[in-house]
């Protein structure tokens, strides 16, 4: 899925100098996984994706003879607090359904199970917070305002064990020493699914995917080809000369020294959830949103077609997934 990229021209506007510490980590998100089952066809799957929701659609056909049951889960992108500058993009403050993740089978609502661990050097330390009563994620103001609130001998417990670290900065009230979470959050939702014999069934879900960002992207800059990211962002996002032409056309009509008058916008995807279905994909439909008319959005992809002022669409026949889907969006910075 690396053939080509799709770049649309835009209007030029005025740019801002790059910000040292103006990006925000994106986690990789992904669809379902399915216990495997060579009974269990995808007729059809259709994704979408877009920086406020990433939706999918599947069409499941049994073809044995008999009912089939199988485990269907839903993992979210592990959250992991190793510092205090840490800037990870999570898009919900529910401590739970990070995601905001939502799913029905056959247009009904599908009431699923969660299991979360929380993991620091390989050792799950779920219980141990839990009986603390200190929320189990580690991005939440909640929780390290719970962790401050221990009596001295478990900050000392949790220091030692690697749990929390203690970060001192001023709140308003002078220079003070407070517990900080330092943490892996793993959050599963999952579920018993019946596939019927011989029929179709269609599950859907949908969430608020992790979007990364930039105040100003780096593209554009003059040297930006000859900086270490560059070759790695070329391959993961598979910008061609188009793109690179439109970028470099609006750094010179904003008469910028530094990258392009545009944040960044990155979306991480797995399509390769585990192929756990009986053969290929049938019909796989992948449509890729990028906001805005005047914004830029480069992936890597094959026959992309253009199906909308905003929207990028890429049909596949028989189609195994091989790998991790990338986006990048280039948002028009608006004029100070």
């Amino acid at each position: 899925m690396r053939n080509s990229a799709i770049a649309l021209i835009i209007t030029a506007v005025a740019a801002i100098p790059a910000l040292a510490n103006d990006s925000t980590a994106e986690l990789t998100t992904g669809g379902l996984i399915f216990v495997h089952n060579e009974d269990i066809e995808m007729s059809s799957e259709d994704l979408a994706i877009s920086t406020k929701e990433v939706s999918v659609r599947y069409r499941f056909f049994n073809k044995s003879e008999r009912d089939v049951t199988v485990l269907v889960a839903f993992p979210m992108p592990d959250v992991t607090i190793e510092s205090a500058d840490q800037n990870i993009a999570v898009p919900s403050d529910d401590p739970v359904n990070l995601l905001a993740f939502a799913t029905t089978v056959n247009g009904r609502p599908v009431a699923t199970n969660v299991e979360q661990r929380v993991i620091v050097a390989g050792l799950d330390r779920t219980q141990l917070l839990r009986s603390l009563g200190i929320p189990l994620a580690p991005h939440l103001p909640a929780t390290n305002e719970a962790l401050d609130r221990l009596p001295p001998d478990k900050w000392d417990e949790l220091l030692r064990i690697g749990v929390a670290e203690v970060d001192e900065y001023d709140a308003g009230q002078g220079m003070k020493k407070h517990l900080a979470a330092r943490w892996t959050l793993q959050t599963t939702y999952y579920w018993e699914q019946t596939f019927p014999s011989r029929v179709e069934t269609v599950i859907e879900h949908r969430y608020k995917p992790s979007v990364g960002g930039s105040v100003q992207t780096n593209l554009g800059a003059p040297d930006a080809t000859k900086e270490p990211w560059y070759d790695e962002y070329k391959e993961k996002y598979c910008f061609d000369f188009e793109f690179l032409a439109a970028v470099e056309r609006a750094r010179k009509a904003a008469n910028s020294k530094f990258g392009a008058p545009f944040s960044e916008e990155r979306i991480d995807y797995v399509l390769k959830t585990g192929a756990n279905w009986s053969g290929p994909i049938r019909q796989f439909r992948l449509v890729v949103d990028k906001g805005a008319p005047d914004n830029l959005v480069s992936f890597c992809g094959q026959d992309v077609k253009k199906i909308g002022d905003t929207q990028f669409e890429m049909l596949k026949t028989d189609y195994t997934p091989d790998g991790n889907l990338a986006v990048l969006i280039l948002k028009k910075v608006q004029p100070q």
